[in-house]
């Protein structure tokens, strides 16, 4: 068995080493003995962070390095990443070690027992107030327009099988929401709780601008069934986003090197 775990990396570079650091702990403390390779993605977050990337890989074999010619998101980090990545089970997780690794094991448990995709859902957020009105926001948007189940939480920390891997990356879009398309793909899906952890240095990197780039790819992947309290407000999102893609580039992601 082999796992993939894509990192998109963003202005983190007080960060990665003590993320590679409780990584591997966690890799190599797992209870089923497991092959592994850690992608990292550097966004471009005009840092030192592929200087460092490049720097981990001399000394860690299993980790790769991909950069970005520019910021495309955190989405379109880890879709760079699927792209190269030969796990049976891949983990997507964030660089700022809110994302405890120690639960990869219990994701992989998830999968291993049959579900498709297994996200985690905070029993503690860390997060300031407006924070927790976004995420609330969110949830009730994602809801209505990709058809969620309410009470599950879409976390940037996943873990998926292959299979609903390769399905995804056959999308090309520039303005892809990877959840839009597993939400589509399968039914088989779960989550564990997961406390969330501070943020070990720095500050979010997660502004309000990228929570509407966000909304607007979720009403671009909606589906096509009536709601009449969401109706105008989906509308109003549908043509802002044909504003934005006149003004965007038309190309998903575009890497200019790559340590493999």
């Amino acid at each position: 068995m082999k796992i993939s775990i894509i990192i998109p990396v963003f202005k983190s570079e007080l960060i990665i080493d003590q993320l590679l650091k409780e990584l591997l702990e966690s890799l190599t403390s797992l209870s089923t003995p497991v092959s592994y390779e850690i992608f990292l993605v550097n966004d471009n977050g005009l840092d030192t962070c592929w200087l460092k990337i490049k720097q981990l890989v001399k000394k860690h074999p299993q980790i790769k390095g991909l950069a970005l010619d520019k910021n495309y998101g955190q989405h379109n980090a880890v879709m760079a990443g699927f792209n190269f990545c030969s796990g049976d089970y891949i983990i997507t997780m964030d660089d700022d070690l809110q994302h405890p690794p120690q639960y990869i094991g219990p994701i992989i448990e998830k999968l291993l027992q049959g579900f498709d995709v297994c996200y985690t859902n905070y029993v503690n957020r860390k997060h300031a107030f407006w924070k927790h009105l976004v995420s609330w926001i969110n949830n009730i948007i994602s809801s209505h327009l990709l058809n969620k189940p309410y009470k599950l939480y879409l976390s940037s920390f996943r873990g998926l099988k292959r299979n609903i891997m390769m399905q995804i990356i056959k999308n090309k879009s520039n303005d892809i929401y990877i959840d839009s398309i597993i939400l589509k793909l399968s039914p088989k899906i779960t989550s564990i709780p997961i406390n969330h952890q501070t943020r070990f240095q720095g500050q979010s990197t997660y502004s309000f601008s990228k929570l509407i780039s966000l909304w607007l790819n979720m009403a671009k992947d909606s589906a096509a069934r009536p709601f009449r309290f969401f109706s105008f407000f989906i509308l109003i999102l549908k043509l802002i986003l044909l504003f934005k893609k006149k003004i965007k580039d038309i190309e998903q992601f575009k890497i200019i090197e790559k340590t493999f």
